[in-house]
């Protein structure tokens, strides 16, 4: 499927709407050309010809037709608009459905500013070339050659000579389309950039500040303001080359009427009536070849915005749900690792997991940056896929079980938490919209939130901003870890989620995931010991891979990563931990 077809299924909905518009706009055009010739009719039978009786009716029937035209034009912009309103609404939908559906390597490669760019200003093109451009280019078509028609029906001599400029209109229509279109698609590329540029910096306005940086982000915002405007003076150059044209071309009727439709009068080949008439359909000569230039810039404006929308569109995301994907509606929270192994751009990010949790488990996961901690996390909720091996949860490949029900049994407090600009208890609530006020206040409880909530002034119904800002580091993540827990989930995970929090928050926090312990499997990925020294299991990585596993105490015993970890964060470790015991604790 092409671009215009694309766009063109849309459309269709509104075929039959479109086709009374364009039977409205019809009738309008063939009513444009009995004013003209009632005025002829008024020169020569009532002004020259000295029939005043005829006056009255004629002009009751320019009044008449005037007014039909006026009415009809307001019916058919009308339906025009709806009908534009309506493509844009059901296309913007289907674009954002879409988008919701591509998976995080779409999102890797993709600038935010670039994808509002499809759903803002080449969606508006779209909308501008179905409420306007389609009608508007029929309507003076028609226009056009309905007054060559009635001139030929005058004098075809002087309809001859009319006729002789359009070869010329059509050459330079021609011409332009061919130079606009890559300019507006520079046009359009240049836009997305600085929509992209300026999203980026409205959102990390804070990092700006912190590091005093205005002057040098106005100078990077320069940059691509600059090259926005450089490329829409040369759209505008390419308009203002072939503009003359059109005009000079326009006007070049208006001399051809005036010397050689004069000349005919005089000559007597015409009457003076038939000069006015002729006058009269000249608007509908030169309007066209006036707005011709301005078509082609709203067409070919029109076609890119088509093509990148479609582009955005047609790319599939590379983890899909199985059409015939294994459902289930709850899991007991077996998960287990098989010789896994994840490749991204050539590099090796993960190789050769294996492990296997059971049903209730708590798992530490502790390593450097880098070690690809929250990587294996993200195999397990499938937002990339295996490059090899298997990633199986209650015995199933993920990559049979539907992609909803799997991640729907999934709570998740990611690393960078991200916050709706909503209230608090709309935050905390978002994975179950419509659950009591009390399931939200208990999981906040959970989170060790509810305290500072209610101590704001609208307590549950602080509106936060966009990101959380307003909220410390530390309340974002206790929000984000109750919005996990209402969610209550067979696996939960908890990436670094109270690295900004105090040790007595944590403690507690932890004393509240043991009550969840025998219903969920809780995956736990910190750099603080204390986070995980508790964990049935825990997972220690480096490079892509397991380098050291098992409880605290003998990892402890082993005197290796994890024993050096834990020195550095707590001192000397003891000396009943340094002989192997493994169930005692500190």
């Amino acid at each position: 499927m092409t671009a215009n077809k694309w766009f063109l299924s849309f459309l269709k909905k509104y075929k039959w709407n479109m086709a009374f518009g364009l039977l409205l706009t019809t009738l309008i055009s063939v009513l444009a050309i009995v004013n003209p010739y009632i005025s002829g009719l008024i020169v020569d039978d009532v002004i020259i010809g000295g029939e005043f009786s005829l006056l009255p009716k004629l002009i009751l029937t320019l009044l008449t037709v005037t007014a039909v035209r006026g009415i009809l034009r307001f019916y058919y912009q009308v339906i025009f608009e709806t009908c534009s309103q309506g493509v844009l609404y059901e296309m913007r939908d289907k674009v954002y459905r879409k988008l919701l559906q591509e998976d995080f390597a779409f999102y890797n490669k993709k600038r935010t500013g670039d994808l509002m760019s499809r759903q803002t200003g080449d969606m508006d093109a779209i909308r501008h070339f179905v409420a306007y451009v389609i009608y508007s280019v029929y309507e003076n078509v028609l226009l056009f050659g309905f007054a060559l028609i009635m001139i030929f029906t005058v004098d075809v001599k002087l309809a001859l000579c009319m006729l002789a400029v359009l070869p010329f209109t059509a050459l330079a229509t021609y011409l332009q389309s061919k130079a606009v279109k890559p300019a507006f698609q520079r046009n359009r590329n240049c836009f997305s950039s600085l929509n992209a540029f300026v999203q980026e910096n409205v959102s990390g306005n804070r990092v700006v500040k912190a590091f005093a940086k205005e002057d040098f982000e106005i100078g990077k915002f320069n940059k691509e303001n600059d090259a926005f405007r450089a490329s829409q003076l040369d759209a505008s150059k390419i308009w203002m080359k072939y503009l003359p044209i059109f005009e000079m071309l326009s006007n070049l009727l208006t001399i051809i009427l005036m010397l050689y439709g004069g000349y005919m009068v005089i000559q007597g080949e015409i009457t003076v009536g038939n000069l006015v008439t002729v006058n009269g359909y000249l608007w509908m000569l030169t309007v066209p070849l006036r707005m011709a230039g301005w078509w082609v810039n709203d067409i070919q404006r029109f076609t890119t915005s088509v093509e990148k929308i479609y582009d955005t569109y047609m790319e599939e995301p590379n983890v899909k749900s199985p059409q015939t994907g294994i459902d289930r509606k709850h899991f007991d929270g077996k998960v287990e690792f098989k010789n896994v192994s994840y490749r991204a751009d050539d590099e090796e990010i993960v190789n050769d997991i294996s492990f296997t949790v059971s049903p209730g488990q708590t798992v530490g996961i502790i390593g450097s940056t880098g070690a690809g901690k929250s990587t294996i996390m993200n195999l397990l909720c499938r937002f990339y896929d295996t490059t090899g091996g298997e990633v199986l949860v209650d015995g199933i490949n993920v990559k049979d079980l539907d992609l909803y029900d799997l991640r729907d049994n999934i709570g998740m407090a990611m690393q960078d938490v991200f916050l709706f600009s909503d209230t608090i208890e709309g935050n905390i609530a978002y994975a179950k919209p419509d659950c009591p006020f009390e399931e939200v206040k208990q999981a906040a409880i959970m989170a060790d939130a509810n305290h500072f909530i209610q101590s704001l002034p609208d307590g549950y119904d602080t509106i936060v901003g966009e990101r959380g800002v307003g909220l410390s580091g530390g309340q974002k993540q206790r929000i984000s870890l109750a919005r996990a827990l209402l969610k209550d989930p067979s696996i939960l995970i908890l990436d670094d989620t109270t690295s900004a929090v105090d040790m007595e928050t944590e403690s507690y926090i932890q004393d509240q995931l043991k009550k969840i312990e025998k219903n969920c499997t809780i995956f736990i990925i910190a750099y603080r010991i204390s986070s995980i020294r508790d964990a049935d299991l825990i997972l220690v990585m480096d490079n892509g891979r397991i380098i050291e596993r098992g409880t605290h105490n003998e990892l402890v015993a082993m005197g290796g990563y994890y024993a050096s970890a834990f020195k550095n964060q707590y001192g000397e470790i003891p000396e009943e931990v340094k002989g192997g015991s493994s169930h005692g604790t500190e």
